[in-house]
């Protein structure tokens, strides 16, 4: 039985294995057959309080632990029959700090949390920061008359932003792949400084032509960029942690919307330096930044908990005991992620397999779907308030309210999807949100307020981002690197794919109030919360099948199927889906 323990901080990882004599035996007789018992291995900690069956409301409540007390949590390695099965391969890069004896207090894995939450997850915020500030800012550029400048029409934009994801999704996998080989640790800087060079270049574009090529060529760059971010941060956190961790992550994404607002009214007004148009300053600046962000991310990325030190970081950034309670507490909660080491390819039979993997094609359906209710009217936001007559400051700074607003949406909906342990019912609130408001969308005409239009429409740009929950449930229902390294990209290429389409909705002969677009947005959010439906039901069917086919097998069938089975992460009779 598990029990509260405390530990000191500071002791060594083998203080956990000291043999003791239990109480009711003799000092002098536990000396004379120590050598012939088990060593002590100090207990598991008390099991955190399951919230499942308590109401809504106090599901929210905090639990509090006792610093001082273990908090290491029951895992496979703790059953000797099941430990063999779940193993880390040998080359795995973590392995010489893997040790199931391993045992530390609450206060000690906070501690670390919270050390790596400043080393890792910060810098990655300002790295996705940069990723967007380079691709988004055709949107402000948008507002000091880039199409006009360039002869270009909305077609054209749309055809552009189409190109760009276009690319952008067909780069997904053939950057994972990279990135699997050479380790994200060493391709995302790689990717960030070519990208932000080409996006420089931008202030010399002369027509469609050199706007559509720059548009390919960014996408095909910073295509891969955010599964491998994904995939990366998987190394650091558990399932539970990284919701939330990746919905800070997209919290970048809006403030850089803020911030690149701001950015563009000061850059903007460079109209004239030089004899320049401000759009092309706006490129410029922004592009040198990014470059400074990549080439500062080859010296800030580690390639894994243990591998901090390097030859101008000589003392590294974690001590051994740091180590070894990352990588224990990151296996105990995923054993597949010591499956495959981290500058380990994978082969085409293995991607065939991930890709193959039906049960992950619900979540990529979601993905293809889920954005477009919310895509054309985000991307047009600019050129709404300028056709509502605001002049170019004003549609920057009217921008920013809304996304202040996503924010909290954005974190508010991660975590109730985690307090509540469910996704499909949690991240369907995004489309819900977004019903109302594309129907009032159709009722306003030139007579209507500027400010009822700008309400409608800001909020319905406010809407609660379910992108990490559907980023992290993929992440978590692949249950294996192999699987969660094509699935992170799987689902990101669906995204990609729903943003091609959703430039098309949009169209020139209907605007500037888009009623038929606005009509087939209603019936995508629509068919949207019926998909999340059926999703849910899904997962649970397999959970259900499983658990009949597992429950009806004997203990040494259960046995005999862990030693024997081909079948890997989640394939295995023992997964169960997330719903």
């Amino acid at each position: 039985m598990s029990s509260k323990v405390a530990l000191d901080p500071a002791h060594h990882l083998e203080s956990s294995l000291v043999a003791k004599p239990p109480s009711d035996v003799s000092d002098e007789k536990y000396v004379n057959e120590k050598t012939t018992e088990a060593p002590y291995i100090a207990p598991l900690g008390v099991p955190l309080e399951d919230k499942t069956n308590l109401p809504f409301w106090k599901r929210f409540r905090r639990t509090k632990v006792d610093p001082d007390a273990i908090a290491t949590q029951e895992s496979v390695y703790d059953d000797p029959t099941l430990a063999k099965y779940y193993q880390p391969r040998s080359d795995w890069e973590n392995i010489h700090r893997f040790d199931p004896a391993a045992r530390w207090t609450w206060g000690e894995e906070k501690a670390v949390v919270r050390k790596v939450d400043w080393r890792i997850m910060a810098w990655i915020f300002i790295m996705f920061f940069s990723l967007d500030l380079d691709r988004s800012n055709l949107s402000q550029a948008n507002t000091d008359n880039f199409l006009p400048d360039l002869g270009l029409n909305t077609n054209d934009y749309n055809l552009g932003n189409a190109l760009f994801r276009g690319s952008f999704l067909i780069a997904e996998l053939p950057s994972q792949l990279i990135s699997k080989r050479l380790g994200p640790d060493r391709w995302i800087p790689i990717q960030m400084c070519a990208w932000s060079i080409l996006a420089a270049s931008q202030f010399w574009l002369t027509g469609k032509t050199s706007f559509l090529l720059c548009r390919v060529f960014l996408g095909f760059l910073q295509g891969g960029f955010i599964p491998d971010v994904i995939l990366y941060l998987s190394y650091f956190y558990t399932k539970y942690e990284l919701p939330l961790r990746l919905a800070i992550f997209w919290v970048s994404n809006h403030f850089c919307d803020i911030v690149s607002s701001f950015l563009a009214t000061g850059l903007l007004k460079m109209r004239g330096v030089a004899g320049k148009e401000g759009w092309r300053w706006l490129f410029l600046i922004e592009g040198i930044f990014t470059l400074i962000i990549g080439i500062i991310t080859f010296f800030l990325l580690p390639a894994s908990p243990t591998q901090t030190k390097t030859s101008y970081r000589p003392h590294g950034w974690f001590t051994e005991r740091e180590e070894i309670i990352m990588v224990n507490r990151i296996i105990r909660d995923d054993p597949g992620k010591g499956g495959m080491h981290n500058r380990q390819a994978l082969s085409p039979r293995m991607l065939w397999k991930s890709f193959t993997d039906w049960d992950l094609w619900p979540i990529y359906l979601i993905g293809l779907t889920n954005q477009m209710p919310i895509e054309p009217p985000q991307t047009y936001l600019t050129l709404t308030l300028r056709n509502l007559g605001f002049d170019t400051t004003e549609s920057n700074l009217l921008a920013v309210p809304p996304v202040v607003l996503g924010i909290f949406n954005l974190l508010l909906l991660t975590i109730i999807s985690e307090v509540i342990h469910n996704r499909s019912f949690v991240a369907m609130i995004q489309n819900i949100w977004a019903l109302p408001l594309l129907v009032a969308l159709l009722f306003f005409s030139k007579e209507s307020n500027q400010w009822a239009q700008y309400a409608v429409s800001a909020l319905l740009v406010a809407f609660p981002l379910a992108h990490a929950i559907h980023a992290s449930w993929a992440s978590r229902n692949a249950g294996s690197v192999r699987t969660r390294t094509v699935a992170t990209a799987g689902y990101n290429m669906m995204v990609q794919l729903s943003r091609i389409i959703s430039a098309q909705i949009y169209r020139d002969d209907d605007k500037p109030y888009y009623y038929r677009g606005n009509r087939v947005l209603i019936g995508i959010a629509v068919w949207n919360i019926a998909l999340y439906f059926f999703t849910y039901a899904y997962y649970r069917w397999r959970n259900h099948q499983r658990d009949k086919v597992w429950k009806a097998m004997t203990s040494q069938e259960q046995a005999e199927y862990l030693e024997t089975t081909t079948d890997e992460g989640s394939a295995r009779l023992d997964f169960r889906f997330a719903t």
